[in-house]
């Protein structure tokens, strides 16, 4: 997994992560995120799709869309658990918010998911 340098806050060692499919409050794995704290809804800048891939969402990094989503503090032992949670399809990787401040996400190949069907707005709901 990409592990980038993003919105670390030193005192508890937690960092951003963008959530924008399952992970959301209200679906189906939200539980994953065992408790971390809630920071705020946001949404990525300009330059990010969602693709469905089966009955899930995938984060890409083209198209012109702003995909929303819910931003949690979680420590690095989280992130870990979560990256052999979403398993081989997704890598973690530094995303650019609407704001300009950055966050992780879980993205999917742009490339192999070529001419999958985007989820219009940007906005995936369980």
């Amino acid at each position: 997994m990409t592990q980038g340098v993003c919105s670390l806050d030193h005192k508890q060692n937690l960092k951003l992560l963008f959530v924008y499919g399952s992970l959301k409050k209200g679906c189906r794995h939200h539980g994953e995120l065992r408790g971390a704290p809630f920071e705020r809804l946001a949404r990525t800048a300009a330059g990010y799709s969602l693709v469905a891939v089966s009955d899930y969402p995938v984060l890409i990094p083209r198209g012109s869309e702003r995909v929303s989503g819910e931003l949690y503090r979680v420590s690095v032992a989280l992130l870990e658990e979560l990256d052999s949670f979403e398993g081989p399809t997704y890598r973690r990787a530094v995303v650019i918010l609407d704001d300009a401040s950055e966050a992780l996400a879980y993205l999917g190949d742009a490339r192999a998911l070529a001419g999958q069907s985007t989820i219009a707005g940007g906005e995936w709901r369980e």
